[in-house]
């Protein structure tokens, strides 16, 4: 585990505390960002004595589903020339990791909801339950919240899966890992390789930490893994590092303690965050709702409605916040158009 960004430390401590629990695991993040790695962790910190075992929910088979997560016995269907264990009795005792489990088909899902409900299973062709004992660690790269409610996903296996929700950041949000990871795969690929020592050149170091990896840390990796390869001496240089330059940020943008200014909107606003918690005000929270609230305000020309809606909240929430940061002198609708930031006393 190479996680050397203060997020990502946080992200251990977290997991170091509901690791040991049987209580199921779900961890969001982009693809690339580790989270089989993340899984694995778990696994070793929670105590286990049995195995590992990792499934693809996207790459099931759905005509073969139920014998690969159940099992099945001897004659259950045409090819089932022997008994078989399915993924749950393999993982007895143990963890079961399922990856990408927003891609289970609808059918699984009830299933798979059952199965944690009575932990037990019934393999195909047989009547008898048998037990099984496993901590259940899913992942996604999907909004499943947002799955729900498009109906693609199951509401009550949202709800039994996410007793312990796990986000990993992407790669470009853990900025102090990118090094340790360069360093990390520099020299486990070199072993492979039989290389003598490798290092990377300042402007290498510089290029990887501007890049933005959309591809996470499995992009990072196969970018040091081709830079051992074409690399013709002991230094990597910024020329053997195969990245996509639109996805740089721009040169001559570093901040005055040469800190990688934030590219992406939310990226600027943890920027910002990040200052303002260097020296926070006493009411913080406050002035940044107050600020929110006005910029949705103005940019709809004070159309309650449409700040409802710029927002993602309903217009009664908003009519609040607009009287509680002083945006309205009335219960009336339209309101009279105030000043740009009027203040709270004013309206009192």
């Amino acid at each position: 585990m190479v996680f050397a960004d203060p997020s990502s430390q946080a992200l251990l401590q977290h997991l170091q505390r509901i690791a040991p629990s049987e209580a199921p695991i779900l961890i969001n993040g982009e693809t690339g960002t580790g989270k089989e790695l993340v899984a694995r962790h778990v696994h070793r910190l929670s105590g286990r004595s049995g195995p590992f075992v990792a499934v693809n929910c996207g790459a099931v088979n759905e005509q073969l589903a139920e014998s690969e997560w159940f099992g099945h016995e001897a004659g259950a269907f045409t090819g089932a020339a022997k008994r078989r264990e399915g993924w749950f009795e393999a993982a007895d005792g143990g963890t079961l990791f399922l990856d990408e489990i927003g891609d289970l088909p609808s059918s699984m899902q009830v299933k798979l909801l059952r199965v944690l409900q009575e932990r037990e299973v019934v393999r195909v062709g047989s009547r008898s339950p048998k037990k099984v004992d496993i901590r259940l660690v899913a992942a996604t790269n999907i909004n499943l919240e947002e799955a729900v409610s498009a109906g693609r996903f199951r509401l009550d296996l949202f709800y039994r899966i996410n007793i312990a929700p796990c986000h990993l950041p992407p790669l470009r949000e853990r900025r102090g890992d990118i090094a340790p990871l360069a360093e990390h795969f520099l020299e486990r690929y070199r072993t492979r390789l039989g290389l003598p020592p490798q290092r990377l050149s300042p402007a290498a170091r510089q290029a990887l930490e501007r890049y933005r990896w959309p591809g996470n840390i499995r992009e990072l990796e196969n970018v040091i893994h081709y830079a051992l390869l074409i690399a013709p001496d002991d230094e990597i240089g910024a020329e053997h590092l195969k990245l996509n330059g639109s996805v740089l940020v721009p040169a001559g943008h570093h901040g005055a303690e040469g800190v990688d200014p934030p590219g992406e909107p939310f990226e600027q606003i943890e920027s910002a965050l990040k200052q303002l918690f260097a020296d926070p005000p006493d009411d913080l929270l406050n002035q940044i709702e107050r600020r929110i609230v006005d910029l949705a305000f103005t940019q709809t020309r004070y159309n309650q409605v449409r700040s409802a809606k710029l927002l993602g909240i309903s217009r009664n929430v908003l009519r609040t916040l607009l009287k509680k940061h002083g945006q309205l002198d009335t219960d009336s609708y339209p309101p009279a158009r105030l000043s740009a930031r009027p203040s709270v006393a004013a309206v009192r």
